[in-house]
């Protein structure tokens, strides 16, 4: 089925929910009554995101908080100091039920949520509601109503692809299946450049170990450990070997053997939220009460503002349509929430997109009586080993993106603490390292990061006329649509939707017009 826009235009002037301002945000938006995955790929490699059914772009060189969007890259990924602090806390406490007071000084702060979404709710509500009363859901029904009925014959199929992953030692990350070895992309640990901030002061018993590393290192002739591809059993019951030189992976640290007699038992299951599944629709009230929770909490709402309805428009309403596909992922492809079950409770809930590139992070709730295991950083360490897991199985996913990067507001500044990662550049959609981006960042809240000057955004709009317009139940290219409808406001409107979406997108997916 073909992806379904309405585009809003440009909304400027309201409350930013990161630096507080009352009307400093901008941001071009559209209402997704459906989108393929390889749509919202291609849209958020333009910086675009969605919220609910929502997707919205930033006006960069116009908001007071740019944000840029950002992805790491976990086939090189090493977990920090302070990120093995996280996962050796939530291992102690499965396995003996320690509780550790405090966070630790060099963590990166919790992430609480994305405080953009927050600052577009009443905006988003009311999108919602006009867009529930306009005729295009009839003239959908009618114009794609065969292909919705090829999609019912694969619905069918989707609950046998939940996905459950577990610390037991029977089951492997992300599925069911007996542990096995698994092959994982190792690299030298990062220096001191990892950390977004100044590394604090090393004690001289951690100088020691890296002169007596370095010292090993050069005995096995430097390179050689660096080319090793480690291979390593997860979830093996056996203890751990001997230490050798080879850092640790970040499954080692994730899966490292409990104790029959642990205390606690954690369990990550995968299940679609969109088409909902039997096992999403089963726990729904649950997943709901530790949102609600968390909110008031957290983010200091009162008790009647985290609704049902809020919660399902935000977090379990997507526009991306279910797919599957022989090389994809077991699950598929489209939006899932990734439930923390601990001792038979949810405890967390990861809200994520699978994309033909990516995982894609929309956002993260959590019972706020488990602060104590800094479960927005453990999150995240496991959805950037979910990565890996899917990328065994499909080679180009191979990303894991966390939405956007704000330099200008401290608390999401964490982002860039998993490295290494890239900031799509806002003028001409490349990739670029994050270490170059910060040194301009410093400088200028807005940056073009590409230092090619004479680089332009390649896959920019070319030919409008060639962009597919739904105009009274009947798809049409844009230049035959112009010529019934004169309006220059119309035009404009249709223009600058071509420009943000780009070329590809505005030929494969369908802009409604009435």
């Amino acid at each position: 089925m073909a992806s379904v826009v309405e585009y809003k235009g440009l909304k400027a002037g309201y409350h930013c929910g990161y630096c507080d301002s009352e009307e400093g945000k901008a941001s071009c938006g559209m209402w997704a009554h459906s989108m393929t995955v390889q749509d919202y790929q291609d849209l958020i490699d333009r910086g675009w995101r969605r919220s609910g059914k929502y997707v919205y772009k930033p006006v960069m060189n116009q908001t007071c908080c740019p944000q840029y969007t950002i992805r790491c890259r976990p086939l090189q990924f090493q977990p920090s100091k302070s990120h093995k602090k996280v996962l050796k806390k939530m291992l102690k406490f499965l396995a003996k039920g320690e509780i550790s007071k405090g966070n630790c000084e060099d963590e990166p702060m919790e992430p609480t949520a994305e405080d953009a979404v927050a600052g577009d709710f009443a905006l988003i509500n009311k999108l919602d509601i006009q867009c529930d009363l306009t005729v295009l859901s009839d003239d959908l029904r009618e114009s794609l109503e065969s292909e919705e009925k090829q999609k019912g014959k694969s619905s069918k199929r989707e609950d046998a692809n939940e996905l459950i992953q577990s610390q037991d030692i029977e089951e492997k990350l992300g599925s069911g299946e007996p542990s096995r070895s698994v092959k994982v992309h190792t690299v030298p640990k990062p220096g001191k450049g990892a950390d977004l901030s100044k590394p604090p002061c090393r004690k001289a018993k951690e100088i020691r170990k890296e002169r007596k590393r370095l010292k090993l290192m050069q005995q096995n002739r430097a390179g050689e450990l660096e080319g090793l591809q480690a291979q390593c059993e997860p979830l093996s019951s056996s203890p751990p070997k001997a230490k050798c030189n080879q850092p640790k992976s970040l499954e080692d640290l994730i899966f490292e053997s409990l104790p029959e007699n642990a205390s606690h038992k954690l369990e990550v299951r995968v299940v679609r939220s969109s088409p909902q599944s039997s096992q999403f629709k089963a726990t729904f009230q649950e997943s709901y009460q530790v949102y609600k929770r968390y909110q008031m909490v957290i983010h200091k709402d009162p008790p009647d503002k985290p609704t049902v309805s809020q919660f399902t428009r935000f977090l379990c309403s997507s526009p991306l349509e279910a797919e599957t596909s022989p090389n994809g992922p077991d699950c598929g492809y489209g939006s899932f929430h990734q439930q923390y079950w601990l001792d038979g409770k949810i405890i967390a809930v990861g809200v994520i997109d699978i994309l033909p590139h990516c995982v894609s992070s929309v956002y993260l709730y959590y019972d706020p009586d488990y602060s104590f295991l800094s479960l927005g950083v453990y999150s995240a360490l496991r959805e950037i080993a979910f990565t890996r897991h899917l990328h065994e199985k499909t080679s180009q996913l191979s990303y894991y993106y966390m939405g956007f990067y704000i330099h200008s507001c401290p608390k999401m500044k964490y982002k860039g603490q998993y490295r290494p990662s890239d900031l799509l550049c806002p003028e001409t959609y490349v990739w670029v390292p994050i270490e170059q981006c910060l040194p301009s960042l410093e400088n200028s809240k807005y940056c073009r990061f590409n230092q090619d000057s004479e680089a332009v955004d390649e896959g920019r709009s070319k030919e409008p006329d060639r962009l597919q317009v739904l105009y009274k139940k009947a798809i049409m290219p844009y230049g035959v649509y112009k010529k019934q409808q004169k309006d220059p406001r119309d035009e404009a409107a249709v223009l600058q939707y071509a420009a943000l979406v780009g070329q590809a997108c505005s030929e494969r997916m369908l802009l409604f017009r009435n």
